[in-house]
């Protein structure tokens, strides 16, 4: 593995990374967790402009051929920027699609890699059944029958991949007939969320290894999502203790509260090392593709989660108001945390794979 990133990965973070900035201001993400109408939009063609839609898929299939190193280095990004896109639940199931499985559309690929069709991912269960091996959705026959729990980006995708009883899936028309989309009322503002029931819906099998490497897609995505959190909330909390003054001095000055945000820094930053090395697994160590996955983003995400409440604490009062913006950072950590199964279930996950 290279312990450093090449002039193209470096350079796609970097362009990413300003892209998103550039659309991410306070005024903008206010007016997206407020609830604004259109707030979130803006960025979406010039994402595609970049090719970002299609980084995951081959270029036969109209994409870039890139892999899920390039793919989690911009997921940081979006991460730091919590930028609503429908890349997270996109690149997935391309992921899945990347072998170009028997039966799925030339056109629909290359509408997938152009981003004019979106797709995303289909997991979650009551009960907070996550786990491919978890799965209860029927699909028989070309049909899907039961209920997913949230589904990023359901109402604004063109197809659904749906995980099924067995491991197995379906790559659903998210306009067919039998799909039905309810909105859930998220905790993260950022990335809605919805409950999507089938009822005999039509679907394409998808094969449960094609699955699996969705699911591990997802986990990886999520965990370098949460290292692009951890480090804004890390940011802008030096930031603010480097300007917040209290009985005449600049609160960072104190020992106690260096102490404090070092210990969040020493924290995360070993974090990147993990989840660099989740993506190159997945990229270049099937064997070892889903047991990483699953730790790095039961760590990821557990570590995000502290590092946000810690840097909340750090600011004291203003921390907590909705018209700062850390909050924003505390509820994605919520999501980080939660969204593909809790860090023990991923860690017991782990444990099976590696045999222990």
């Amino acid at each position: 593995m290279r312990f450093a990133l090449n002039e193209l990965q470096a350079m796609l973070q970097d362009q990413a990374g300003r892209l998103l900035d550039s659309h991410a201001s306070h005024d903008r993400l206010q007016a997206i967790v407020d609830g604004h109408p259109g707030a979130a939009d803006a960025a979406w063609p010039e994402l595609k402009a970049l090719g970002l839609a299609g980084l995951l898929l081959p270029e036969t299939a109209g994409g870039s051929g890139l892999g899920m190193i390039e793919a989690a280095l911009v997921a940081e990004r979006i991460g730091y920027a919590a930028l609503p896109t429908p890349l997270f639940g996109h690149w997935a199931a391309t992921a899945a699609l990347a072998g170009q499985e028997p039966g799925v559309a030339p056109d629909m690929l290359a509408a997938l890699a152009a981003g004019t069709q979106i797709a995303t991912v289909a997991f979650g269960e009551a009960g907070t059944r996550w786990l491919p091996e978890a799965w209860q959705v029927r699909i028989e026959g070309g049909r899907v029958n039961g209920t997913k729990i949230f589904v990023p980006g359901a109402a604004t995708a063109d197809v659904l991949l749906v995980g099924g009883a067995g491991g197995g899936g379906a790559l659903v028309d998210a306009r067919g007939a039998g799909v039905r989309i309810e909105q859930v009322d998220g905790v993260d503002r950022t990335r809605p969320m919805y409950n999507v029931q089938f009822d005999d819906a039509a679907g394409l099998d998808i094969p449960q290894q094609a699955m699996r490497r969705a699911f591990d897609a997802a986990l990886v995505l999520l965990a370098a999502d949460a290292f692009g959190g951890a480090s804004r909330v890390i940011d802008m909390t030096v930031e603010y203790l480097k300007t917040r003054s209290q009985f005449g001095t600049v609160i960072g000055q104190f020992q106690g509260v260096k102490h404090q945000i070092a210990n969040v820094v020493t924290q995360i930053e070993p974090c990147r090392g993990l989840y660099w090395y989740a993506a190159y697994a997945f990229d270049k160590v099937p064997a070892e593709s889903s047991a990483m996955a699953a730790l790095a983003k039961a760590h990821l995400g557990d570590r995000f989660l502290q590092a946000a409440r810690d840097c909340v604490e750090l600011h004291g009062g203003i921390g907590y108001t909705w018209e700062y913006d850390l909050h924003i950072w505390l509820k994605r950590a919520m999501v980080d945390f939660a969204w593909g199964g809790h860090p023990d279930a991923l860690r017991s996950h782990y444990a099976d794979a590696v045999g222990w």
